[in-house]
């Protein structure tokens, strides 16, 4: 068989998702990282859609890719319009690209009640439409939309609407389900009957409303299509598209098939550099790529896992990129303790774990978690076996707030000791308490360590841990810093969310002077 093709839509489909918005910048440096990575083909959008994907696609004309195909989306020509005065179909033959991705209906259902027009009428759209794209030397994908849910409902329709655009040249038949609804059995036996009725290579477009787009994707495979079209990460309208972050590494690794794509170790890195682009964290719990997808927490996993990693994981992480995660809880044994402890370079013998591990315990009682603090987890640590004391005390601090009917102020005050006795008495002002706070703190602490000035928040969350005694629930702080090389989590708990906040700002701040301590050193 030959290599499965990839098409990726994440700069059309992905784009389409809530609270996603690509500028032209962001879309070429994603065409441009997926091209790296080895995707067939890219869809940049629809040209007469917006002026952000007309942008796209003149500043496109520019790049150059390796190895991919820049690929225009739109629909079929409007009905009672030709091709040459349809502004969709002239934007994609205008587009500067080669190949074209565009839909029509073949859901009978559709044909009639939403574009109200007779059955053959459409197939003679959808003819239309391609013959005009071809004739202007391009590549042509056609994507029967609905076209699971179209079949189901009349199969000798859906399959006319093929046979239409067959006839027109179409260079790939793409089976469309839109909706997200059909089963993984029906697809397959669909697919089947298409492959063997057609002689145009045939694709697979899932969406994933009913969580089986990338099930019904590797059906669609098993079945005879030859491209997958999907999105990084999974992301898309309503409840995403077909994860290709799952369906390439299934396909290579489970189905035992080819795809072009050169290292599927850059498989994380480019899952993470959509996201980032994105503005959206990373699913923790994405197979293959999430940060939990490696993620061991229960003791006898853990155990095991040390002695032979197949015990609890289905391939090397290391193969798409990920790493595995050794996580400390009240779940944990000693055996997760000390492989931990590993990862830091910390020798623990039984004493100091079973001391440790009841203290993890109790903390985690009173609301802690490590498993996403582990700076705070790493000074835990240092403070018990190596009698870890800070090289700052903060005696005590002050907030004042002021309310004007123009806004609301904070001020802080605090006074800061360092090793040596000296003190440092400071104020700051803020947006509230909490950012008053920081701002102080940081501002007393620069001055013994200037070091500190490199420090950036980039992530706060508060977490009410038992809604149930309301305003007076203990609240978590976990706060994420970084020095711009290195990024690192800690963690506060607290009834009063300012000293919560207070402790997990200390422990970043300390947990700096600990690493640039030890880079000095070595």
């Amino acid at each position: 068989m030959e290599k499965i093709q990839i098409y990726d839509t994440t700069l059309r489909d992905g784009a389409q998702a809530e609270g996603i918005s690509f500028s032209t910048e962001d879309k070429l440096d994603i065409a441009s990282k997926l091209d790296l990575f080895g995707i067939d083909y890219i869809e940049g959008g629809w040209p007469s859609s917006n002026p952000k994907d007309s942008s796209f696609f003149d500043s496109a004309k520019n790049s150059r890719f390796t190895h991919a195909k820049l690929t225009a989306f739109g629909s079929t020509r409007r009905v009672g319009l030709a091709c040459s005065n349809d502004p969709s179909i002239k934007s994609i033959a205008e587009s500067g690209v080669k190949c074209a991705s565009i839909f029509g209906k073949s859901w009978d259902f559709h044909v009639t009640d939403a574009l109200r027009i007779s059955l053959d009428e459409n197939l003679e759209i959808v003819a239309d439409s391609i013959s005009f794209l071809k004739n202007r030397g391009m590549e042509v994908l056609f994507c029967a939309e609905h076209f699971f849910d179209g079949y189901l409902h009349s199969p000798d329709y859906a399959l006319s609407v093929l046979e239409a655009a067959e006839s027109a040249g179409a260079d790939w038949l793409i089976l469309c389900d839109t909706n997200g609804g059909t089963l993984p059995s029906a697809v397959e036996d669909i697919t089947a009957i298409v492959v063997e009725q057609f002689r145009t290579t045939v694709g697979i477009h899932a969406h994933n409303d009913a969580d089986l787009a990338v099930a019904n994707t590797l059906a669609a495979v098993s079945a005879g299509a030859s491209m997958v079209q999907g999105t990084i990460n999974g992301i898309g309208e309503r409840c995403g598209n077909a994860n290709l972050c799952s369906i390439i590494p299934n396909l290579e690794l489970k189905m035992g098939l080819k795809t072009n794509i050169p290292d599927l170790s850059q498989l994380t890195a480019i899952s993470k550099f959509v996201s980032e682009t994105a503005n959206m964290t990373v699913g923790r719990k994405l197979p293959y790529v999430g940060t939990s997808a490696f993620a061991h927490k229960g003791g006898i996993h853990v155990s095991a896992v040390l002695k032979d990693s197949r015990t609890y994981e289905h391939i090397d992480p290391s193969i798409v990129g990920n790493e595995r995660r050794i996580l400390i809880s009240e779940l944990s044994g000693n055996s997760s303790l000390k492989a931990k402890l590993g990862e830091l370079g910390i020798d623990l013998d039984d004493e100091d774990g079973k001391r440790i591990l009841q203290r993890i315990k109790d903390m985690e009682s009173q609301g802690y978690q490590f498993e996403g603090a582990e700076a705070s987890f790493e000074l835990l640590i240092r403070r018990m076996k190596d009698g870890l004391r800070p090289p700052f005390r903060v005696e005590g601090f002050r907030i004042f707030v002021d309310v004007t009917e123009a806004n609301v102020s904070s001020e802080a005050s605090i006074k800061v000791f360092d090793v040596s006795g000296m003190m440092e008495h400071t104020a700051a002002n803020g947006n509230g308490p909490v950012n008053a706070l920081d701002r102080a703190v940081r501002k007393a602490l620069e001055r013994f360590y200037p070091n500190l000035k490199d420090v950036k928040l980039v992530d706060y969350k508060v977490r009410v841990i038992d809604g149930k005694e309301a305003t007076g629930a203990k609240v978590r702080v976990l706060m994420r810093n970084t020095d711009g090389f290195d990024s690192w989590t800690t963690i506060g708990v607290s009834t009063n969310v300012i000293e919560a906040s207070l402790s997990a700002l200390l422990d970043s701040l300390e947990y700096k002077l600990l690493k640039s301590k030890e880079a000095t050193a070595n």
